[in-house]
């Protein structure tokens, strides 16, 4: 079962697919990105597929290696993200020669169904009740807001008044039986973050993200001693390596590696595992496409302290084009009640419409982070 060819196609919003085909005609996919940067995770890939093509595709553990202790220099957002989507690509094809779905591989499901919880956007207090309302009408049990605007080192108390104020309206639209994710979304320093935290707490908060950037973690545990709030990060943290110190040092209760990221489906297993041994939760990143969420959901349902799972209906900068687009069965999610069931379907559990990317590729797309500036000029945090 030798690696025959590796196809990259840039698809919109922002996304890019990797296809990996075998000799015995097996094909499985992946999603190797960085957002805002796919051209740059292309060429890494284009340079692996170089030492990938012709080698035994089952073994994903030691191709692993190779590319992660062979390239000399390791790590980081551009090699992990390459070797993320090529692993996910590896396993999709291996469920598919054995006629199983990954969990299946990885030990067999722990459970029957995985929580997700869905993006709630709003400009106004007014809107983000209307908008908190309609996604509980829908079935979903659990949000995620990102109330912080663009933040200075010190910034002012109307800022945090105004995310209160949006997180209050939310909490009063739906109640206290419905999580709500706040997303600081590495926006916010150490000294704002105290006070925003402190604002916050009252209204329950099912976790605070990303409270600082992942490179002022040492701050994490200071935070933790001064609220209640569950405290969760790691989407820009790569490996278990990466994740090591974090859960030595303490100050975490979720952590939130991304499968496209991190190091693939099973170096976010061994991260769960240490997790799980420092009573930490788990909740995969996935603001991303439909094979990322596949490999993210593939992982919930094997691992005990899967907590809640990211998906990206509804996110604001998807335009154009959404998370079921590129699936041949847009229902094999199957979201009910604010949950997807136990996926079954072999390999990743979904089924890409070949046509549609390769006609979208065409098209492609040139996505980039938004730029912010404060009003001095000076660069923020996006």
């Amino acid at each position: 079962m030798q690696i025959r060819t590796m196809e990259l196609f840039k698809v919109p919003p922002r996304w890019l697919f990797l296809r990996v085909s075998t000799d015995d005609g097996l094909v499985g996919w992946g999603e190797p990105i960085v957002e805002g940067r796919a051209d740059t995770v292309r060429t890494a890939v284009e340079e692996m597929s170089e030492y990938l093509i012709g080698k035994d595709a089952s073994r994903i553990e030691d191709l692993w290696q190779v590319l992660y202790r062979g390239g000399f220099y390791r790590g980081g957002p551009v090699l992990t993200s390459a070797m993320s989507g090529i692993e996910q690509a590896l396993w999709d094809i291996k469920g598919k020669r054995f006629g199983v779905p990954i969990y299946d591989l990885l030990g067999g499901p722990v459970r029957d169904r995985m929580r997700v919880y869905a993006w709630l956007g709003g400009d106004t207090p007014e809107d983000i009740a209307a908008s908190a309302r309609s996604l509980v009408a829908s079935g979903y049990t659990a949000l995620k807001m990102t109330p912080v605007e663009r933040m200075e080192w010190v910034d002012s108390a109307s800022k945090v008044l105004r995310a209160a104020e949006l997180v209050a309206a939310a909490r009063e639209a739906v109640g206290y039986e419905v999580g709500i994710g706040i997303d600081f979304h590495g926006r916010v320093h150490k000294g704002m973050a105290k006070v925003l935290l402190k604002e916050l707490e009252p209204l329950k908060p099912l976790f605070v993200e990303e409270p600082v950037l992942p490179e002022n973690n040492e701050a994490l545990l200071d935070l933790a001693r001064a609220t209640t709030i569950p405290i969760a990060t790691g989407e820009r943290m790569y490996t278990r390596w990466g994740f090591k110190d974090l859960l030595a040092r303490g100050g975490v209760d979720i952590v939130q590696p991304d499968l496209s990221h991190t190091g693939g489906i099973w170096e976010a297993r061994k991260i769960a595992a240490m997790a799980e041994a420092y009573d930490v939760a788990v909740a995969p990143h996935c603001p991303l496409g439909p094979i990322a969420l596949a490999a993210s959901l593939q992982l919930d349902f094997s691992t005990p302290n899967a907590l809640i799972q990211e998906q990206s209906t509804g996110i604001h900068y998807h335009e154009g084009s959404q998370l079921l687009d590129y699936l041949a069965d847009p229902e094999c999610f199957n979201y009910k009640d604010g949950y997807v069931d136990l996926m079954t379907g072999p390999g990743l559990g979904i089924e890409i419409d070949e046509a549609k990317v390769r006609e979208a590729a065409a098209t492609g797309h040139q996505w980039h982070t938004p730029l912010w500036r404060n009003p001095d000029g000076s660069v923020t945090e996006w």
